[in-house]
């Protein structure tokens, strides 16, 4: 059986995929923690984290990203850059999905800074 947050990283990939994205690696792991998606937007890298939520009680999708969150994603996307032969332009967005059926999912782009 298929996860929860598996199923929300699937529906995401084929939405960024719909949008012209390309799946680079999906569920990256670093020494630092995990990137759910790195994908590339033209010829920039972007790290995605996608967050599945389905009570907003305390903040939503949205607000489970704080800033110890950010940081091990940031760690881990630096981790990912240095095994790269040349640094490419990268951005960190964030996809929000309220549902596994895909209802009301939220593509942010630049969501935070590195």
């Amino acid at each position: 059986m298929i996860s929860q947050g598996a199923q929300a990283e699937q529906l995401a990939v084929q939405y960024l995929q719909q949008q012209g994205l390309r799946l680079i690696v999906q569920n990256y792991r670093g020494r630092f923690g995990e990137i759910d998606l790195i994908m590339q937007d033209g010829t920039t890298v972007v790290f995605i984290e996608v967050r599945l939520r389905r009570n907003a009680g305390f903040g939503g999708a949205a607000a489970s990203i704080d800033a110890r969150k950010r940081q091990r994603i940031i760690s881990t996307a630096q981790q990912y850059l240095a095994g790269l032969a040349r640094i490419p332009a990268c951005r960190f967005d964030v996809v929000l999905l309220d549902s596994v059926e895909g209802r009301n999912m939220q593509w942010l782009k630049n969501a935070f800074d590195a």
